[in-house]
């Protein structure tokens, strides 16, 4: 089984697409995200571009404090978890964990949620959990001690996602979260991504194609402003 703490590329050394270049400048010309702290300034533009939803940026929940000891966690070789496949599939320079397959369901409990228990049972406390895809995945992590260095929930779906979404965020555990029933594990993986691309250095130049320089204001819970986009109990 590979490393899953393995960096597989150096992110200063990325080479940006141009149609990449291209797609970001086009979201800027339609967004201001320059009011962003770096990191999330790049968590944002990177979930909207792998979704082409605006959104986001209101939608989004995180905090500055808690990705910035993330991405030192994350670049120092911390495990990283997903709860499916597809999501693995979408982060192509870090080796991840995925138990899945290994996993079944039983009385009260799903695959899904079966599958996180034995990642856990791998990796121990620290890791970075990417949950994409299924809700009781990301309730079955809140149940267990996981002490997780950051937990990116963006599962989808109309029963649970939300309600589980909001679990998270009342767990005080450091996270990345939405408000609404949307997410998936395009978004899952590019959230990850954009920490992943971003370098120890926190230059957001080389993190962001063609990003502009921003005096950095303070963090903030949600990434967007909260008269657009209100969270429902």
């Amino acid at each position: 089984m590979a490393d899953p703490g393995t960096r597989t590329t150096d992110p200063e050394a990325r080479v940006v697409h141009p149609i990449e270049q291209e797609s970001f400048r086009r979201l800027r010309a339609r967004l201001d995200t320059s009011h962003f702290p770096p990191l999330t300034r790049a968590v944002v533009e990177r979930v909207i571009h792998s979704a082409a939803d605006l959104d986001y940026a209101t939608d989004l929940m995180t905090d500055e404090a808690a990705l910035e000891k993330a991405h030192r966690a994350l670049h120092d070789g911390a495990p990283v978890v997903v709860d499916v496949e597809m999501v693995a599939a979408g982060i192509t320079r870090r080796n991840t964990v995925c138990r899945l397959k290994d996993a079944v369901s039983g009385p009260g409990l799903t695959r899904s949620a079966h599958a996180i228990r034995l990642a856990y049972e791998q990796v121990g406390p620290g890791a970075l959990w990417v949950i994409g895809c299924a809700p009781t995945a990301l309730e079955e992590l809140l149940t267990l001690d996981a002490a997780p260095a950051l937990v990116i929930g963006l599962p989808v779906g109309f029963v649970g996602a939300a309600e589980s979404k909001a679990a998270l965020r009342e767990s005080g555990l450091p996270a990345v979260s939405n408000v609404s029933e949307k997410g998936g594990s395009a978004v899952a993986a590019a959230a990850l991504n954009a920490l992943l691309y971003h370098p120890a250095s926190h230059s957001v130049a080389h993190s962001v194609p063609q990003a502009e320089s921003h005096p950095a204001p303070e963090a903030e819970s949600r990434a967007g402003s909260p008269s657009k986009s209100k969270e429902k109990s």
